[in-house]
């Protein structure tokens, strides 16, 4: 196509974002840890300590207690585990939950530049909507998808590719935002560009966040949302940051 003396390219839409929500927009892994910990005491598991939680941080909440089943020999079935542990959540969740200040600022920061914006989950649709409820995000924040409404959780793609057809965008159009190796997976298996910033430091020299456009492996302290901001809109062409 020819463009015609004086004539200008039409400019780029803004590229969709789609955020991880635990460990990325909000601290909720306290109240996750203390949520599976009292499920698990009620079926005589003690001894179930932080660092056996962050083993699963980024792994949705059904695979998590599958695992959990198995490694305990848990006699109920999942489905009991499971509402058992967002009945503690949600009671957690709604008496408090962090939001991350730079995340915040770079969640507003976006939807004022009209950039499509959805939630992408491993937690449940009411965990979601609790929590997006009870910061305030919400105002922002519209477009949700659970693990629970796709076939596969994190690393398959499955979250992320249900976000972008609701937001009615081509996947390789949109940016996640992820704090966990499985959903710098899950990001690159739906080809979509990704800021990855760990919640786990240990965590930072998994292979899978090789794939991240931009990360980040100071993890919330290094980041900021113009720095965020400044790579999206230079349509993820800045460089990496491993230091």
């Amino acid at each position: 196509m020819s463009l015609s003396a004086g004539a200008t390219l039409p400019a780029a839409s803004p590229a969709p974002v789609i955020f991880d929500l635990d460990g990325t927009l909000v601290d909720s892994e306290p109240n996750y840890y203390e949520a599976g910990r009292r499920v698990l005491a009620q079926y005589g598991v003690t001894g179930f300590t932080w660092e056996h939680h962050t083993r699963f941080i980024g792994i949705g909440t059904r695979e998590t207690l599958e695992a959990l089943k198995r490694e305990y020999g848990i006699d109920a079935p999942v489905d009991e585990l499971l509402a058992g542990k967002n009945r503690a959540y949600l009671e957690l969740a709604r008496a408090h939950t962090e939001v991350f200040p730079e995340m915040r600022t770079f969640v507003e920061r976006l939807h004022t530049a009209g950039h499509p914006l959805a939630v992408a989950s491993g937690s449940s649709r009411s965990a979601i909507e609790t929590v997006l409820a009870a910061t305030g995000l919400d105002a922002w924040l519209t477009v949700l998808v659970s693990a629970e409404e796709v076939p596969q959780g994190k690393p398959a793609p499955d979250v992320f590719l249900e976000a972008a057809r609701r937001l009615g965008v081509a996947p390789e159009t949109c940016v996640v935002l992820e704090d966990a190796p499985p959903g710098a997976e899950a990001a690159r298996r739906a080809g979509m560009r990704c800021v990855a910033v760990p919640y786990v430091p240990e965590t930072a020299t998994d292979p899978a966040f090789g794939s991240a456009g931009l990360f980040l492996p100071g993890g919330q302290k290094e980041f900021t949302a113009d720095a965020a901001y400044r790579w999206i809109t230079k349509d993820g062409h800045g460089d990496r940051r491993d230091r």
